[in-house]
């Protein structure tokens, strides 16, 4: 815990002097796609000694983008790692090229590594008359720490409430009056391996890693509107490998988990169904794909061409009611294991359920209209929020996590590792559930 600690606070300096250099690069590997863009920051006025993040929203455009269809990458981790180099190379390069200029430092987000969630609190004693940062800092540390398991990492770590005395929910206790601190803080933590295989990957390109992500956390950040953020929200990042799922409440993280099932398993039963090749089955799906079937779809024939030499084979027409018929299931079994996870949240406890549905596979025509019978009445489609640059053509559902990245890297929220950790308190302890944790504070 202590070393991936450091590694943290490591990368978040390097963040912050590439952007104060001006250009940082980022980078989402996923399973289907591996996507990069090229972000500029203008210098903030000398005048200014804080600067807001309406500003660096303001502040940044993309200068280079380049997204290319991922290899070597499974259920949102590496599964092959000279593929996924390659890659990776391929995608920078190209993004490069296009901005006109060499960067050295990368922010990368991914969705697998089988993310889990825990509610910690803590409560310390003012040290003086009104809180300062050394106060912050011990009381994150005064949090009960989970044992999270062996080769587990702490992904993030964010204090999503503070409590001065009788007042709560408070944002930011820095310069408070009061006696006794405390605070709520939401952890997330991944398999160990999936992300030393990330930084090993990206290191092997010749780039540092600048920073690291949940797709699932940047899919909400872009995804869901202020007031979403706000009063509790899920947002359900269907990508091609996995399912991203993340509530947000008070504009913070509060759980976040992933089902490995996502598009690509939809096209997989497609292609075994119709015994077509995976890159025809995926064209099919994408131009007559669908989950609810009309009286028109019956007569709606769809050509299976193919190259086989059988004249037959090669000519074989199926309905759209029978492709249906192979989607609809699938896409099914994952509302049905998204839901499932939102239960063990407690998501019906928040104020607003709402759900926004974002990521590649979330375009399937009909997918909101299922998802409102299985995961509640208030779904909607969400698309990313716009930057400046960005090219037309990824301002789709696809490009959420990559779009969240960008305000991650502009604005990031404070973590644990922000802060002066003593170094004696970082160390497992007692274990504390995430459903207990919401009942008690929300």
């Amino acid at each position: 815990m202590t070393e991936f600690h450091k590694t943290q606070r490591a990368m978040r300096s390097m963040r912050t002097a590439a952007m104060s250099r001006g250009v940082i690069a980022l980078l989402d590997i996923g399973t289907s796609k591996v996507s990069c863009l090229v972000l500029r920051f203008d210098p903030p006025e000398p005048a200014n000694d804080v600067v807001s993040p309406l500003y660096r929203q303001s502040a940044m455009r993309v200068v280079g983008a380049k997204t290319i269809a991922a290899q070597g990458v499974r259920y949102g981790e590496i599964d092959a790692m000279v593929e996924t180099e390659r890659a990776i190379r391929t995608v920078v390069q190209a993004a490069q090229k296009m901005a006109n200029t060499r960067v050295d430092h990368v922010i990368a987000c991914f969705s697998g590594g089988d993310p889990r969630s825990y509610g910690l609190a803590g409560e310390v004693e003012v040290a003086g008359s009104h809180v300062d940062e050394q106060d912050v800092a011990r009381v994150l540390a005064a949090c009960d720490l989970p044992h999270i398991g062996p080769g587990r990492e702490v992904l993030h770590a964010h204090p999503v409430n503070f409590a001065l005395d009788h007042r709560s929910g408070l944002g930011d206790p820095r310069g408070h009056v009061g006696a006794r601190l405390a605070t709520d803080m939401h952890m997330l933590t991944v398999d160990g391996a999936a992300v030393q295989n990330i930084i090993h990957c990206i290191r092997r390109c010749d780039l540092e890693l600048a920073g690291i992500a949940s797709s699932a956390y940047v899919a909400g950040l872009s995804a869901l509107v202020e007031d979403e953020q706000e009063l509790g929200a899920a947002c359900i990042d269907m990508g091609g490998g996995a399912t991203g799922i993340s509530i947000f409440l008070k504009k913070h993280m509060i759980f976040a988990d992933a089902v490995r099932m996502g598009g690509d398993t939809v096209t997989r039963d497609i292609a075994a169904g119709l015994q077509v090749p995976m890159a025809m089955a995926e064209r099919i799906k994408t131009f007559h794909g669908g989950v609810y079937a009309t009286g028109m779809d019956d007569r709606e024939m769809i050509e299976l061409a193919a190259n086989s030499g059988d004249w037959e084979k090669d000519r074989r027409r199926v309905s759209r009611t029978e492709l249906i018929g192979i989607m609809r299931p699938r896409v099914e079994e994952i509302l049905e294991e998204v839901r499932a996870r939102l239960d063990v949240a407690g998501f019906d406890l928040l104020p607003s359920q709402q759900i926004v549905l974002t990521g590649g596979a979330s375009q399937i025509p009909g997918l909101d209209m299922l998802a409102a019978k299985i995961l509640g009445q208030n779904v909607r489609l969400g698309r990313p929020m716009r930057v400046q640059g960005m090219p037309e053509a990824a301002r789709g559902p696809g490009f959420s996590a990559m779009v969240g990245l960008a305000l991650f890297a502009a604005c990031p929220q404070d973590e644990w590792w922000d802060f002066e950790i003593p170094v004696e308190r970082v160390s497992g302890r007692s274990f504390k559930r995430a459903i207990r944790w919401f009942r008690d504070n929300w």
